[in-house]
């Protein structure tokens, strides 16, 4: 069929002018914004710390795809999981009601709809429906094989992982560069200083976080928006396996978009359909596996000729929707994807500077890959410290997005245990303070030769000061030495126990030597880089 057209400009005028805006858009406009509120005050608000887990994470455990795919690859069921269903069972009903009522990301996407962008451009070929089933059936072939990699573009991790490593921390330097630059005034330093503690550290951290390539996850993120020039709801068409999951399901739902035989074809309901599946050379139908129960249609047909009603049929298969030769293709590409995966260098010999949050190498069959990893960067985002960050290249293309623990970013807090409370599948287990001070994530290794003691012979202790084992896996040997004055000095000298050492990276944050530091820990099996 020919796509419809996308300048819906004409047709929101008709709108406004002879059919106001509806209940049912209102409701559905109202669900979708308190929908992205909530999703956004929890993101905000549970950063403070002190929040069950099962709070926190509420956002990817309804995430349907993210728990079919960790089910498959972790052969585990989790009881949490469990709310996914609900996701599952509403589809099941009426369709993808969540892509249009509930979708954060969908949401953010009708807010940034760039149809003065947009213009009079026509959508891509009907065949580029195709791409979501088949990225969705390449995730789940995938994940049978235990690799979870392409749950990057899971849309909820999109988010998650957007607001966590691009959009909070750019946030807060601007907030930081403002307040530094009203502060100067005389008269406004009272007011600032408290806002300033209303701020900190309850929303925001008390000291700068950082994190690395954040224009690569903000780009991911700006070119889903982007895409909208090419269409509405571009992503949400053509790329996002989570819709095609909600997709095929939804053609079993019995309530579904129904059109009369008196329809004379006005074409509004195809101008405004945000999916653009009205098809005026099938009756005006719609595909209720990609209508998104907007309910835009409903709302403008001038004589109310279409309605949504339950009725039990068969839906038709249309010619983008997966067939045989699909799933086939699906499987080759996932097989072969894996192997690739696999055959990298990494699947030797892991990276020195892998290093994993506390009981993920252990609760994971491969500490490379993380296979029960969904990278939805939830435990990222609750890090006190920041100093879990998404893979890049420490994990290789298998583990990409995962997280690995960054020293000299900020290190893992003897006293917390945020991040396995708040992974939603127990990639990183929720271990007691005891079980997780128990746990070796690395171990730290001097560098004499960047070491101030050793290579300057100037005193230095402060990776013994801030190891906060009780008995110190940091220990100091005095000997005598000649100074930089050329006077011999006595000089406490670091030396690492690496039986005592469990990785948790505060003597390489705080090490006092520029850029790279001194003391520097390593994965538990790599004695320091190749």
């Amino acid at each position: 069929m020919e796509s419809p057209r996308l300048n819906t400009r004409g047709a929101r005028k008709k709108v406004r002018k002879g059919h106001p805006q509806g209940a049912w858009i209102t409701a559905r406009r109202a669900v979708q914004y308190l929908t992205l509120a909530f999703f956004i005050l929890l993101f905000i608000l549970s950063r403070q710390g002190g929040w069950p887990g099962q709070v926190i994470n509420l956002p990817m455990r309804l995430d349907p795809l993210a728990v079919l795919a960790n089910l498959l690859a972790s052969r585990t069921w989790l009881a949490g999981s469990s709310l996914a269903l609900i996701i599952l069972l509403l589809t099941l009903v009426f369709g993808r009601a969540w892509c249009g009522w509930l979708c954060p990301l969908g949401t953010t996407l009708d807010l940034l709809p760039l149809r003065r962008a947009r213009g009079q451009r026509t959508a891509p070929p009907e065949g580029w429906r195709r791409v979501k089933y088949d990225l969705f059936l390449v995730i789940l072939v995938a994940a049978l094989l235990g690799n979870l990699s392409l749950l990057f573009f899971d849309p909820l991790a999109i988010l998650v992982r957007t607001l966590t490593v691009s959009v909070w921390p750019a946030l807060d330097r601007v907030l930081t560069a403002t307040e530094s630059a009203l502060y100067g005034v005389p008269a406004l330093a009272g007011p600032v200083s408290s806002f300033d503690q209303l701020l900190r550290p309850g929303l925001l951290p008390p000291t700068p976080v950082y994190y690395r390539d954040t224009l690569l996850f903000a780009g991911l993120f700006l070119g889903v928006i982007l895409l909208n020039v090419f269409a509405e709801r571009f992503w949400c068409r053509y790329l996002c396996p989570l819709g095609g999951l909600l997709g095929l399901v939804s053609k079993l739902a019995p309530f579904r978009r129904r059109v009369s035989e008196d329809c004379k074809g006005c074409t509004l309901c195809t101008d405004v359909c945000p999916t653009g599946t009205i098809d005026p050379s099938q009756g005006y139908r719609s595909d209720p596996g990609e209508c998104t129960m907007c309910l835009n249609c409903l709302e403008i047909c001038p004589r109310g000729l279409n309605t949504f009603s339950p009725r039990f049929s068969t839906s038709t298969w249309d010619r983008y929707d997966p067939g045989r030769r699909e799933v086939l293709g699906a499987i080759a590409a996932a097989v072969i994807g894996v192997s690739l995966f696999q055959s990298d260098s990494l699947a030797k010999r892991e990276s020195p500077f892998l290093v994993r949050p506390p009981g993920a190498r252990e609760n994971n069959l491969d500490a490379v890959a993380l296979t029960r990893c969904i990278r939805c960067g939830e435990c990222m985002r609750i890090c006190p410290t920041g100093g879990l960050q998404p893979a890049v290249f420490e994990a290789g293309v298998e583990g990409f997005g995962s997280p690995v623990l960054i020293p000299r970013l900020g290190f893992c807090d003897y006293a917390c245990t945020a991040c396995g409370q708040a992974c939603p599948v127990q990639a990183i287990p929720p271990l007691s303070l005891d079980q997780k001070r128990l746990q070796v994530i690395g171990r730290a290794t001097i560098d004499q030769n960047r070491c101030i003691p050793w290579s300057d012979h100037r005193p230095c202790i402060v990776c013994q000061e801030m190891c906060p084992l009780p008995d110190k896996a940091v220990k100091l040997e005095e000997a005598e030495v000649v100074g930089p004055d050329g006077k011999l000095v006595k000089l406490q000298f670091p030396e690492v126990d690496r039986e005592l050492c469990i990785g948790c990276g505060i003597c390489e944050y705080q090490c006092p030597v520029s850029v790279q530091a001194a003391i520097r820990v390593f994965n538990p099996s790599s004695g320091g880089p190749a």
